[in-house]
């Protein structure tokens, strides 16, 4: 080798390790300050040691290195054992670094270095072997086996057809559980795309950062029905996709718009074919003679539409001109300010809906106030405002809404034999400060609410946060189980999913627990930060057995990053930030909020096989961090809506704004180390995880310089899972662009497909002339930073 190169080779080398050493140095000391782990500076002066060895020729450099990397092995071993994710970035930069000094033009400088460089070489031989060995052994992985088998013929639901899907969960029960089983264990590896369907509705240059499309398709008979990101609703053949016609609600969307979506629509039939069965309440209106059958078309400007499925046209004797108006009444009312996100629970007189109130906009908002309006007439039948001194009472006159009232965005359930709809609400806004609200705003804060659906009288509720400041609405669709005691006796049970990760089990029939409810002390002081002005906390949290989230509050263990680098100053933010584990006020400092906002739970729910009394979740796990920005209470608004739900949040009205992140490392990766998304099989009799696995792979997470292999991280996921009779679960929701699907036994992994966008949706599956197909819309998601898209898939077997 040139001795100009070996001097470029040497110098390089040099100059490298001092910097390195210079970051360790000064990082772990900075680190080991704020009370964390001493090794980052214990490793820089090693290292500082290495270099100078190094620079005066001598071979010793290359022993101390090893003992460098040894140590560092023990240490990954110690702190995250056989995980992977957690060991990789905790070794990288050491084996590059150590690869490079036993390459010959930077250990030739070196005087009889062939011992060292052997030792050095089985040293990273050593670090090759702990991550191989930690790919094959898991510790977050869970292996286990469904102790009952799937019964050879699954249990008919009335009044639903097998190869229906008519309702946003396939029932109104919200159980994403299909009876059919052509497509199973033994051959979905054969799947493969038969149709796609362009919706050609895109995201545009005036639309929320939020823009995305959650749908879930219904399909009753010879018909699917559709909504897209801009609310166009419509109706495909379901054997081959094609569009039969097209429902315009002419919607007027702009950037303030906290959400531009559709997760889907509800249907209603006379014969209750969609699981409706028919109110107990005597007072049913006559059924319309233009429209005996209806699809229900929520949308984001804050209407509701009823739709002829035969027809495509509006229902003119429904509402005025086929509409609600869901912002009549409302207080503070503006475009966007009231959105209904979700499809409405439809009985068999009565539609019933929540909406969606801008989160941390100001405190003079829309009502949260849950509906219910006749299915065939549109008249408005009952209220429950949950901010109201009566939440019964009907506007009128001068009467309006109570501004600011918890709201109902994620979808209801419904139990069609006792005519009673369960409602979770989140908090009222602002959501990051409450010292204004008053007891009667937060009486129906963060429940579960079970409604007389035919009268909206309360039956009972269930408060699941208590004087919430972190957003922690209950997200999610219940899910309406009848459990099976060992007895023989059945128990009607409702499984409430939550943003913490806490699953209460009640009795739905009065709302009492089934699994113990404890109320444990949370953190009631803001580190390094006065008391927020105004500000109170709750002394104690409800809590249940069955909890998947974090069992312990994040150590500085728990840190990520690609590299060393990153790791270490993921540990000095978190070291920086207040936080005392779950329940941490919000502060002035900055909180690291975990659950995060997007909860361990968000509108996916859950699927439940009541056959095999087994449910299947998909856990998120991704630590936020919230950041009050003191401000004068009074100022004038100047915005009608926010646009999104990261980034600065104004909070008028209130003596904070606050800046709501991800907490991500300097290149941009979450802080806390992966999975940050599973799925999970669940024993209903025992309410015991018995598998977990990751799910998702960094494959669409990193610049596009090159075409990556598909490594299994577990990573984040919006969207929920469906399972089938064919022991089967399917679920997209990763940001990465497949669909897949795991044995409902045991999660092993049997197929997965790219997509070509991203799948933030819940998938379905139906049946047509004796084929079974499995859909899921890939339309990508905005702010969660997946590929956009248009595309309906639908896959069959060959």
């Amino acid at each position: 080798m040139p001795s100009n190169i070996k001097s470029i080779a040497r110098t390089l080398t040099i100059v490298v390790m001092v910097l390195a050493a210079l970051f360790f140095v000064v990082g772990g000391g900075w680190l080991l300050a704020l009370g964390g782990s001493p090794y980052y500076l214990i490793a820089g002066v090693v290292l500082a040691v290495v270099v100078r060895l190094y620079a005066r020729g001598q071979t010793s450099s290359l022993w101390l290195y090893t003992a460098l990397l040894l140590g560092t092995i023990v240490w990954g071993l110690w702190e995250s054992g056989t995980d992977f994710w957690a060991l990789a970035p905790r070794l990288d930069i050491w084996f590059l670094l150590g690869l490079w000094l036993v390459l010959p033009w930077a250990s030739r400088p070196l005087p009889n270095a062939g011992s060292a460089k052997g030792l050095l070489s089985l040293s990273l031989i050593a670090v090759l072997a702990t991550l191989g060995f930690s790919w094959f052994h898991d510790p977050q992985e869970i292996s286990g086996s469904l102790a009952r088998a799937q019964p050879a013929q699954a249990a008919p639901v009335a009044g639903i057809a097998d190869g229906d899907w008519p309702a946003y969960g396939r029932t109104q029960a919200g159980v994403r559980y299909s009876p059919l089983a052509r497509i199973n264990d033994g051959n979905v590896g054969q799947l493969q795309v038969v149709w796609t369907y362009h919706t050609e509705d895109f995201k545009g240059e005036n639309d929320s950062g939020e823009t995305t499309n959650e749908l879930t398709p219904i399909k009753i008979g010879d018909r699917m029905f559709i909504c897209t990101t801009h609310q166009f609703l419509d109706a495909l053949d379901p054997a081959t996709g094609k569009r039969l016609w097209r429902f315009d609600p002419k919607l007027k969307a702009d950037r303030t718009f906290q959400h531009l979506t559709c997760r889907g629509v509800s249907y209603y039939d006379g014969a209750d074919t969609a699981g409706n069965a028919a109110s107990v309440d005597k007072k049913l209106s006559t059924v319309s003679a233009e429209c005996p059958h209806k699809v229900i078309l929520p949308v984001n400007d804050g209407r509701l539409f009823a739709v002829n499925p035969d027809t495509g046209k509006a229902c003119s004797d429904f509402g005025k001109d086929g509409q609600i108006d869901l912002q009549a009444n409302m207080p503070f009312p503006y475009p966007g300010g009231y959105n209904p996100t979700s499809p409405p629970v439809v009985t068999g007189s009565t539609i019933v809906i929540g909406g969606s109130i801008t989160d941390n906009l100001s405190n003079k908002e829309p009502s949260g106030v849950i509906r219910g309006y006749d299915v065939n007439t549109g008249a408005l039948r009952w209220v429950f405002d949950t901010g109201a001194q009566d939440p019964n009472q009907m506007p009128g006159g001068d009467t309006q809404f109570a501004h600011n009232s918890p709201n109902a965005w994620a979808p209801l359930a419904y139990d069609a034999a006792t005519d009673v709809v369960y409602v979770p609400t989140g908090v009222g806004t602002p959501d990051i400060w409450g010292g204004d609200r008053s007891e009667l705003k937060e009486r129906y804060a963060n429940s579960m609410l079970a409604l007389d659906a035919s009268t909206g009288k309360l039956i009972w509720n269930f408060q699941t946060t208590h004087h919430d400041l972190w957003d922690m609405d209950v997200p999610s669709q219940p899910s309406l189980v009848d459990l099976k005691r060992p007895d023989g006796a059945t128990v009607p049970a409702i499984y409430v999913l939550t943003k913490t990760g806490q699953v209460f089990v009640l009795d739905r029939r009065d709302g009492k627990p089934i699994l113990p409810v404890t109320e444990k002390p949370v953190p009631q002081t803001v580190r390094r930060d006065p008391q927020t002005r105004g500000e109170h906390y709750s002394p104690t949290q409800p809590f249940s057995p069955l909890d998947m989230g974090p069992h312990e509050k994040l150590t500085d263990k728990e840190m990520w990053g690609a590299t060393a680098f990153d790791q270490l100053m993921c540990r000095v933010i978190f070291h920086r930030l207040n936080y005392e584990g779950i329940y941490t006020p919000p502060s002035e400092n900055g909180t690291l909020v975990f659950p995060g906002n997007l909860g361990i739970f968000e509108w996916g729910g859950m699927s439940v096989n009541s056959d095999r009394q087994a449910a299947f979740m998909n856990p998120l796990g991704l630590p936020f961090v919230s950041r009050l920005i003191p401000t004068d209470p009074n100022r004038p608004q100047l915005e009608k809506g926010a646009g999104t739900e990261q980034g600065v949040q104004p909070m008028y009205g209130v003596p904070y704004g606050v800046n709501i992140s991800a907490f991500l490392s300097p290149l941009g990766l979450p802080c806390k180390q992966p999975a940050w998304m599973t799925v999970a099989g669940v024993d209903l009799t025992t309410h015991q995880v018995v598998w977990r696995k990751r799910v998702g792979t960094i494959r669409d997470s990193l610049p596009k310089l090159m075409e990556l292999p598909a490594i299994k991280a577990g990573v984040p996921g919006l969207g929920g899972l469906i399972s089938t009779a064919g022991n089967l679960v399917f679920i997209a929701a990763t940001q990465d662009n497949y669909l897949r699907a795991f044995n409902a036994n045991n999660g092993d992994l049997l197929w997965e497909a790219r997509l070509p966008a991203g799948g933030q949706a819940t998938p379905m599956t139906y049946e047509v002339g004796g084929k079974q197909y499995v859909v899921i819309m890939a339309g990508g998601h905005g702010s969660f930073g997946t590929k956009m898209g248009d595309a309906l898939t639908a896959f069959a077997l060959p």
